[in-house]
């Protein structure tokens, strides 16, 4: 019962995944179309040919045997006596059988008058009375020069049915009147023969396909073998192996395409080669120039420190310009900071240190610690932790790092609506939403969100700071512990980010315990918490 559905499922996987087996299926069930349509139209013609040729032999044999048996009859001068006239009757029917070709002969009279000199009716064993229709009797009795057939069953030797034909014609008898002689000949030759013809057609038809097939198979090989081994270069390639290449055979297109697609390759590792060549370049200079940065930055940062802490000693102009020092340097600071770990990030040697903690209750302390903000900014946070209380394998600083990076932009981009921060769990995963209600951001907008340095809205100026590659770390954090950050916006609805780790490291991700997407019912609350 299951094989059916197993070789279903084969037929299938081959079907999408072969050029060879899809040509050569379609190429054979074409064939077997065209061979069907052929054969069945072959035979029909021979079928109709023979029948034609047989019928035509029968009635000139028949018309023969009646025209020299009516002549022998004429010939013939006999007393109109029965006996006479029963003894003519059998002679003419010898000629008959002679000139005919067949000894199943039958004849009846035409006029039903009772005669007492008339020779009787004679049926033939092979050809009953009850064989020969009405209508053929009818078109006999009524033209003494007609001459008709109708196809009919006859019986063989060992009562079996074979296919026949009954010729009809009026034979005169002198002195009596006509007689409707009726000629049956046997088609079982014809029969035979056209079923041998069919049967070799047939035979000659699969054949054909099985040729067809194996022809179609082959050619399809030469040429589909170069075509599985550029997929299979392709694929390495793709996955990594600079150094994969076609093997090129001969001068034809195929080993044309083999060697265009080397130099084509070849001319890839070299730019590939050349561009990590200026990435690893880029990377290192970005992390020297931050190292050497942060010792005279680190002095500036102290005595930023100095005058700021003295600003109530100096003048308004003097005050303000050691805020406004002070702020930038610590802007400075939080940049070179985020600039060294993207290096990081570039340069592969980003690590973990992971513990086992709750994420329900992490989440807990990044929004207490963020509350203050957030009244500054006349926004409420509000968590939700249906789940997420089991402690899970992770790096607790950078996940506070996302944490406060995606709660930070709520606030700044929220417009004063409360924001909803949801933690929950399933058996896979732990996730945690941060859901405003702010204005939102286009689709394009979205799917630039984690660029560094990209801002949506760049006429809009920062209330909170940021260096603009706070989400960039953020995914890249998410990533480095096996999972995912998404976010959902949309104009005029909000945005919500959803952060998913997984319990198990190195377990990929199938879904969210937070959904991402909000429900078309969803209830917006407005700035004073109440639901509209």
């Amino acid at each position: 019962m299951r094989r059916p559905r197993v070789w279903g499922a084969t037929i299938r996987r081959l079907w999408r995944g072969s050029l060879q087996f899809r040509t050569t299926t379609v190429a054979v069930a074409a064939t077997v179309v065209a061979i069907t349509i052929a054969c069945v139209w072959m035979a029909a013609q021979i079928q109709t040919d023979l029948f034609e040729s047989r019928s035509k032999e029968a009635l000139e044999d028949a018309s023969r045997a009646i025209t020299a048996a009516q002549s022998e009859l004429d010939a013939e001068q006999v007393d109109l006596e029965r006996s006479a006239l029963q003894g003519l009757m059998s002679r003419a029917k010898q000629t008959m059988i002679e000139q005919s070709g067949t000894s199943t002969i039958a004849w009846f009279r035409v006029d039903n008058t009772p005669s007492q000199i008339a020779p009787q009716n004679q049926a033939a064993r092979d050809l009953p009375p009850e064989l020969i229709s009405n209508g053929l009797r009818e078109r006999v009795n009524s033209s003494a020069a007609g001459q008709w057939w109708q196809s009919v069953e006859l019986r063989d030797a060992n009562g079996d049915a074979v296919p026949g034909l009954v010729v009809g014609q009026q034979l005169v008898l002198p002195g009596v009147g006509g007689y409707g002689v009726y000629f049956g000949y046997d088609l079982s030759e014809s029969a035979q023969t056209l079923t041998f013809v069919q049967r070799t057609l047939w035979i000659a038809g699969i054949v054909l396909v099985l040729i067809m097939g194996l022809v179609t198979w082959l050619v399809l090989r030469s040429v589909t073998e170069p075509i599985v081994e550029v997929a299979e270069t392709t694929q390495r390639l793709a996955a990594g192996d600079m150094k994969a290449r076609i093997e090129v055979r001969g001068d034809d297109e195929l080993a044309v395409l083999g060697s265009s697609f080397n130099q084509m390759a070849d001319s890839i590792e070299r730019q590939i080669a050349e561009l990590a060549e200026l990435s690893l370049v880029q990377q290192r200079f970005v992390s020297d120039v931050s190292h050497e940065l942060r010792t005279p930055l680190t002095t500036i940062r102290l005595a930023a420190d100095v005058l700021n802490d003295a600003r109530s000693e100096f003048g308004p102009l003097e005050s303000r310009s050691a805020e406004l020092m002070h702020t930038q340097v610590v802007r400075f600071e939080e940049l070179l900071t985020d600039l060294l770990e993207i290096s990081r990030y570039d340069a592969g040697s980003a690590q973990l240190a992971t513990e086992a903690r709750s994420l329900a209750q992490l989440t807990e302390e990044v929004v207490e610690s963020m509350r203050p903000l957030a009244e500054q900014h006349g926004t409420e946070l509000r968590v939700v932790t249906p789940g997420g209380f089991t402690p899970v394998d992770m790096d607790p600083r950078r996940i506070r790092r996302i944490l406060r990076n995606l709660i930070g932009n709520a606030i700044e981009h929220g417009e004063g609506r409360p924001i909803v921060i949801t933690v929950d769990s399933d058996e896979d995963a732990v996730a945690v939403g941060v859901r405003d209600y702010g204005m939102g951001m286009s689709p394009d907008d979205s799917q630039r969100v984690f660029d560094r340095f990209w801002r949506a809205d760049p006429s809009r100026q920062r209330t909170i700071g940021g260096t603009g590659l706070g989400l960039s770390i953020a995914l890249g954090d998410a990533k480095l512990h096996g999972g995912a950050l998404e976010v959902w916006s949309a104009l005029g609805r909000g945005t919500n980010f959803v952060l998913t780790l997984p319990r198990t490291p190195g377990v990929e991700l199938l879904s969210s315990p937070v959904p991402l997407e909000p429900r078309d019912d969803e209830v917006v609350p407005d700035v004073a918490g109440e639901e509209s």
